[in-house]
Parts: structure tokens; sequence; C-alpha cells
């Protein structure tokens, strides 16, 4: 049997935890008061401090609450500096001469010959896998028509002579294969 004394003592001290708890609970918003924010390399940072004033605002995804957004001075870039690609460039940047910008024609010739090295590879793999198939092909080409016997192995793992049929079917196979291959 439980005593009642004891029964609200159990309920004190849950009580108690409770409470404990809650007011542990009340002071964790500033054990969690953290910055994060990515760096201009793409890392992400995760810091008690505020970031430095080099990083964009729009690179801030994450301040303690109770901070509000400070307009932080954007640091000015100098006409001269190049643009990253694939993003607009600034109104204040002025464009070449001419209307063509230089590294961006040489980063295009870069890819267009990086795509034709590409595709060259792939010719010459083709080329590889035909000459391999037409020596293949060439090779069965001449067994079948030496006349030997020539047996293969069914569905049931049996071994089984074919017959002149089949070997003339298989003969026109390999000679597509030499005809397409062997050019």
């Amino acid at each position: 049997m439980v005593c009642p004394s004891s029964a609200s003592y159990t309920s004190i001290m849950k009580l108690i935890s409770i409470l404990f708890g809650s007011v542990l609970l009340c002071l964790t918003p500033t054990v969690f008061a953290q910055w994060q924010w990515l760096e201009k390399d793409g890392h992400k940072v995760f810091s008690d401090r505020a970031p430095p004033p080099d990083i964009a605002e729009k690179n801030i995804l994450k301040r303690p609450a109770g901070r509000i957004a400070q307009a932080q001075p954007q640091p000015k870039e100098p006409a001269d500096m190049p643009v990253a690609t694939g993003s607009a460039p600034p109104a204040n940047i002025a464009k070449p001469a001419g209307g063509v910008d230089k590294e961006l024609e040489a980063k295009k010739k870069a890819a267009a010959a990086a795509e034709e090295a590409k595709k060259k590879a792939e010719e010459e793999k083709l080329a590889k896998v035909k000459v391999e198939n037409c020596t293949r092909a060439k090779a069965a080409k001449a067994t079948f028509d030496s006349g030997v016997r020539i047996s293969r192995t069914n569905a049931n793992g049996e071994r089984e002579i074919i017959d002149d049929a089949a070997r003339n079917e298989e003969s026109k196979r390999i000679q597509g294969i030499i005809d397409r291959d062997c050019k």
C-alpha cells in the first residue's frame, strides 16, 4: 500500500522537476544565440559573434533572436575587377571597347575545344570497338565456313550440334556484322 503522504511527496517532486525544467528552457535561448553566414568561398560559418563587415547581408542566414538587420556598408568594387561568370555585371563597370569580353570569349573557345576533344575521344573509342568486332566476326565466319561441326549449349545446359539451317542463319548474321563493322 502507498501512504497518502508519499503520493503527495511524489507529485510535489514531479511539479518541482517540471518547474525547474521550464526555467532551464527559458534560459536556453541565450545559449543558442548563434550567427550563421556563408563566406565568399561558400562555406557555412557558425559563431556566437557577428560576422565581419565584409560579409554581405544576403549571406547572413541566421542571427540571434532580438537582433535586427543592420545596414552594413557594401565594399566598393573597382571598375577593373573581373565579374564572376553567370551573374549580371554591375551597372558601374564599363563594358570593354568593341563590345567583346576577351575573358568570356576565351572561356567559350576553351569549352568548344573541350567538347570537340570529348567528341573525338568518343569517335576513337567507337572505332576501336568496331575494329574488335570486325576481327571477332571474321574469325567466327572462318570457323563457320570451314565446315567443322559446331556445338552450342541449349537452355537446359545440354550440348547440341547445330544443323545446316542454323549454320546458314548464323553465317548470315556474322556476315552482316562484317559488312557493318569492317569498312
